[in-house]
């Protein structure tokens, strides 16, 4: 009986008393979607999962699971992961017309994990971590190895707890190639608490999210602090979702949009589970004239937020409020352009980057990147990083760094040189960029001879080059004022700033397709045919000689008809045969 009681009370002190208040729940989930009207008459939609669960599973044996995905929980647990970070991703994101992304992703699949200091063996940890990946989210994750994982220094620093130091715990590795479809995109919603049954996950559908422009589906997992102390943590999976809607493919050349015109469905309730479900329109206008869009139906509240240093106006759908669904049972948001929009301006992004090979032949070449910073009136420096795979041979000597025509010196420099068949090259700089300048980065390579086995089933196609990686604070337009983070949209804090005026961008650049010194793969097979004819006569006839058996015939009488021949001679009087 004594145990009964404990128990009761127990679970009492978890659940809270009978009619006083109960205690915050211990994980909680939260969903949003942003529609982004771009400058180019595009529509971007970013969804946006959290779950935040407050629970220890590095020092707590924990068993029972309920918003956060059990798969993602034991990794964590089983791996010492302290953050993990995985995008899947298909296309580029064009910076110059589509403007600055909320969370950009390299094409390809890109992952990477800082492991907790009690890790022994981080190489064997990440191996076994990016193969079970693999299976999880059925991408070619298992073809990470030695060969495309680097260990960045600077570059890529926790976003989470910031008390991380040791570099040596950290790996990065990116798959250009990687084809993204449907297969990585049903393991992905089936991480959600909800599925694709309810909430803004049923406009998740494959069909509409892949016969757009881009398409880039992401998983994070950090570590956060519940209090300012950081006496006790907590873990956040965000699961992102970006896709670009082109206007003439799916709008049909018409720059209105609606939800059930993106997505051919509509949202008929939020998330049962659900703490936060909200649906942001962006409906920002520079100039000084009225509102360029016109939404409906009229949202029941607007929200004022400094995303990327620059005030923005959302109109804003709470899914959890009773009188949204009053008039119908469906929410179908609309968007229509007030006046034309080819007489907008495209406001050129603060930073943005593009990179190129050069050169002609199949011996040597040069990669060129260019920086841009259009700030008119501010410098600001950037981190660099240029992954290079072990076949094409850096000259380090060639780096040449040149602003406004003048050398531009890196403040920071570190090379790691690649090893043949078993490591890439890798170069991270800090620049400083002048204000309203353009940097250019050249360097230039060797291309290697690979062996016969190493080459791609089709090799006439090229070899894939990582982008680079541009991490900077960059200067803010307006003054951000100090806003709770519980009631912003989560598209404004995963990567927070503690100083108001700058935000931080992480940029990538196109990935390169380079040509290596290909040899002619028809040659062995006519070789491989001419020998095997040979062999097949050669064996043929010598087979025949030591099987077959020879004899003498001896000559016969003769048939019936020599008799016969013999007769009419001997009558005509002539010798017989």
């Amino acid at each position: 009986m004594a145990g009964v009681v404990a128990v009761v009370l127990g679970l009492l002190l978890l659940l809270g008393s009978p009619g006083g208040s109960t205690g915050p729940p211990r994980d909680s989930l939260r969903e949003e979607l942003l529609l982004s009207p771009l400058p180019s008459g595009d529509l971007a939609a970013t969804f946006q999962f959290r779950a935040r669960w407050d629970s220890e599973l590095h020092r707590e044996g924990v068993s029972h699971y309920r918003l956060f995905p059990k798969a993602l929980g034991q990794l964590i647990s089983k791996f010492l992961v302290r953050e993990l970070h995985l995008s899947l991703t298909q296309g580029f994101w064009r910076t110059r017309t589509w403007g600055q992304p909320y969370l950009q992703a390299p094409a390809g699949a890109e992952l990477w994990v800082w492991f907790q200091d009690s890790v022994t063996d981080v190489d064997k940890a990440w191996k076994e971590l990016s193969n079970i990946l693999s299976g999880t989210f059925c991408a070619s994750l298992n073809f990470i190895d030695s060969t495309n994982t680097v260990t960045p220094t600077a570059s890529f620093k926790p976003l989470g707890l910031a008390n991380v130091t040791d570099h040596h715990l950290l790996r990065y590795a990116v798959l250009p190639r990687e084809v993204v479809c449907t297969e990585n995109l049903t393991p992905w919603k089936k991480l959600l608490p909800c599925g694709s049954k309810a909430g803004l996950a049923v406009l998740l559908k494959a069909e509409r999210l892949f016969h757009t422009s881009y398409h880039s589906q992401a998983v994070h997992i950090r570590p956060i602090c519940r209090d300012a102390s950081c006496l006790s943590v907590s873990w956040e999976l965000r699961q992102t979702l970006t896709v670009v809607f082109d206007a003439f493919s799916i709008g049909q050349g018409k720059r209105d949009w609606s939800l059930f015109k993106m997505f051919s469905r509509t949202v008929t309730e939020a998330c049962p589970l659900a703490s936060e479900s909200k649906i942001y329109v962006d409906i920002s206008s520079k100039t000084q004239e009225n509102e360029l869009l016109e939404v409906t139906p009229l949202p029941l509240s607007v929200h004022e937020a400094s995303v990327q240093g620059d005030r923005r106006t959302y109109a804003v759908y709470d899914l959890l409020s009773p009188s949204l669904f009053n008039v119908s049972r469906s929410l179908n948001v609309q968007l229509k352009w007030k006046r034309p929009q080819d007489s907008l301006d495209l406001s050129t992004p603060v930073l943005h980057a593009q990179r190129y090979v050069s050169g002609y032949g199949l011996q040597t070449g040069e990669i060129s990147t260019l920086i841009y910073n259009t700030h008119p009136y501010r410098a600001f420096p950037v981190i660099l990083l240029e992954t290079v795979p072990w076949y094409l041979r850096l000259y380090v000597h060639t780096l040449v760094i040149t602003t406004k025509g003048k050398e531009n010196k890196p403040s920071y420099i570190h090379y790691q040189p690649a090893q043949d068949r078993r490591r890439p090259h890798l170069l991270e700089m800090l620049i400083q960029l002048p204000a309203n300048s353009v940097t250019k980065i050249t360097i230039q390579f060797e291309r290697a001879l690979l062996k016969w086995t190493e080459y791609t089933p089709d090799p006439n196609h090229g070899f894939y080059v990582s982008p680079s990686v541009l991490s900077a604070l960059v200067p803010s337009v307006i003054a951000m004022k100090p806003e709770d983070a519980e009631q912003s949209p989560l598209f404004t804090s995963l990567f927070p700033s503690s100083d108001g005026s700058s935000y931080f961008v992480r940029l990538y650049t196109e990935p390169l397709l380079v040509n290596l010194p290909t040899p002619d793969f028809s040659m062995p097979y006519n070789v491989i045919c001419l020998t095997c004819t040979v062999v097949a006569v050669c064996y043929g006839s010598f087979y025949n000689l030591l099987t077959r058996t020879f004899h003498v015939e001896e000559p016969s009488s003769g048939g019936l008809a020599k008799r016969l021949a013999n007769i009419i001679r001997k009558v005509r009087g002539v010798p017989p045969l």
